[in-house]
């Protein structure tokens, strides 16, 4: 048998014949049979645990997801030092032949300890996981015949005082195997304690409300609870038992409660096995959107970015709509976080190698700064040269091959090739030493960008340099002054202000149909002081219109080619 997480009664999920043959179940309201000796086979005898002193008492509560959070820590801490009395008791386990997800125990020939609970991590290599705390753990005990004990509350302390109550409840095995892989398995093992009318489970005290929930829930397909930390402890306790249309429903309650940063963050960092669910990746996708879009000026809220743990920086640099001047703001960024969050060489290294490194799209960046890539002793010089090598190469493809990478090499954790919403549009440079002092520049626009620009809109280029100098392109949509229409104009800047006087000719051009090949468009010379830019207001001499008609002559395949070439005159 398969063993997947899905249920019968689930719509959404397919069902191998493998695993439940000739079903065709679909979701059904079972909520009349809960707890009900007529409706029921079995007997389910619920054993509440004490929780350690450093997690949550029985009767505190989590009233905000601050304290759920705290709450979880203080239990993976606790988890973290009982990991070798778990790792013993699942040897223990292991020798008396139980299996890694399901314990079947008789207890009449068995001893107190020899019981492993759901609470108890049982790791087979040694090793703790970021959810063992999670892993479920049944055992079947033969009883006598009858309701006795069923429908109580009891009180029943165990030799070392850690088990304080018992609830026990009539269960339907066919609603709960339908509804969870665990329970199925439990049922249908083919030994003969499968065959046993009395289940019983061990839960902590806090994980006591939401297994009653979950319970409920797989009989109803509806839950009581409507709070974020509640919701998010039947979540843990779905993932737990295997139960996907609650881990489901509990997503989607909670997507569509008010979202905030910390819940966001809290939701990205869920123990690794629940972030791994099918079920639980459109309330992470969510928590992910949240986060990009509140921080997507990266600049304005630098010191509050600074703040975010690893899953909120990796939410807010995948997105594509991050306000960043250009990519190599985002180096930077990314730069700075990781050396204040990672202080050790060796740590940043290995974050940045890792984890953070793919999130930099490198061949969006200036050459001048992946010249600086090459030096920097934060990343692995291997990987340095190779993402520098990688980028110099893109830059140098056309443009339609550049787009046709973009969309064969692009994941949701890989879009290297995938251009941002830059402030500054990226540009290509070639520079030329002899016999003068010479650079061609390569602008693209998209035509929804030229689009933008109608009325009085802006887009500016990267700065790249010519003899120690920095300069810019800008195109701008004006309004022509001797006819009064509006027209695309073209314009070269000189960033430095001051007294600097700088000689440069200069030409314009731009791609056009039907040869596609670059035609001049106007010629010029200008001695710069710093903060100047000179240009051509009516770059094509046509309106507006006529330039963003669908017949226009300038764009090819919906890209407008410019090109500007500065030669230092002397």
């Amino acid at each position: 048998m398969k063993e997947k997480n899905l249920d019968l009664f689930d719509p959404s999920t397919g069902m191998d014949s493998d695993y439940m043959p000739n079903s065709s179940t679909r979701d059904g309201d079972f909520g009349f049979a809960f707890n009900d000796s007529n409706f029921s086979d079995r007997v389910l005898r619920i054993e509440i645990m004490a929780d350690s002193p450093e997690t949550r008492s029985d009767g505190e509560a989590c009233h905000s997801l601050a304290d759920w959070a705290r709450h979880r820590k203080r239990r993976r801490e606790d988890l973290s030092l009982k990991g070798v009395t778990g790792r013993w008791l699942g040897v223990l386990a292991g020798s008396m032949g139980f299996s890694h997800s399901t314990a079947a125990v008789d207890t009449a020939g068995c001893a107190e300890e020899q019981i492993l609970s759901c609470n108890q991590p049982d790791t087979d290599d040694g090793l703790g996981c970021d959810n063992e705390d999670e892993e479920a753990v049944a055992m079947i005990e033969e009883s006598p015949s009858g309701d006795e004990g069923a429908n109580s509350n009891d009180s029943n302390w165990s030799m070392d005082g850690s088990v304080l109550r018992v609830q026990t409840l009539h269960i339907s095995s066919p609603i709960l195997a339908a509804k969870s892989p665990f329970f199925y398995k439990l049922f249908s093992n083919g030994m003969r304690e499968s065959e046993q009318r009395h289940v019983t489970l061990r839960v902590n005290a806090s994980e006591e409300a939401a297994l009653m929930e979950l319970l409920n829930f797989m009989y109803s397909n509806t839950l009581s609870t409507t709070t974020a930390p509640a919701l998010l402890d039947v979540l843990m306790a779905a993932d737990k038992f295997e139960v996907a249309s609650c881990m489901r429903y509990c997503s989607r309650l909670l997507r569509n409660l008010p979202m905030t940063p910390e819940s966001a963050l809290l939701y990205l960092e869920l123990p690794s096995g629940v972030l791994m669910a099918e079920a639980v990746q459109p309330l992470t996708d969510a928590a992910k959107q949240f986060l990009a879009a509140r921080y997507k000026d990266i600049t304005k809220f630098q010191d509050e970015i600074m703040a975010l743990p690893l899953a909120g920086i990796e939410a807010i640099l995948s997105s594509d709509d991050l306000q960043v001047a250009s990519e190599d703001t985002v180096y930077d960024f990314v730069l700075k976080w990781a050396r204040v969050h990672y202080p050790k060489l060796e740590e940043r290294r290995e974050i940045l190698g890792s984890r953070l490194g793919r999130y930099i799209r490198f061949p969006y960046m200036t050459c001048r700064k992946l010249k600086k890539v090459l030096t920097c002793t934060d990343f692995d010089h291997e990987l340095s040269s190779k993402v520098v090598l990688e980028s110099l190469f893109f830059k140098a493809e056309a443009p339609h091959r550049q787009r046709a990478l973009a969309a064969e090499d692009s994941t949701p954790t890989n879009k290297r090739f995938i251009e941002r919403a830059y402030k500054y549009r990226p540009i290509k440079v070639i520079e030329f030493e002899l016999p003068r002092q010479q650079c061609v520049v390569y602008l693209d626009l998209k035509r929804e960008e030229c689009a933008n620009l109608f009325p009085c809109g802006r887009v500016y280029s990267q700065a790249f340099h010519l003899g120690g100098q920095g300069f810019f392109l800008s195109a701008h949509c004006n309004v022509d002054q001797q006819t009064s229409f509006h027209c695309f104009g073209l314009f070269l800047g000189m960033q430095e202000k001051g007294s600097v006087s700088f000689a440069v000719d200069y030409e314009f051009a731009a791609r056009s149909k039907p040869t596609e090949e670059y035609l001049s468009k106007y010629k010029g010379n200008y001695t710069f002081t710093g903060g100047k830019a000179v240009g051509y207001r009516n770059l094509f001499a046509i309106p507006w219109t006529s330039f963003m008609a669908e017949d226009s002559l300038y764009f090819i395949n919906g890209i407008l080619h410019l090109r500007a070439e500065l030669t230092i005159k002397h």
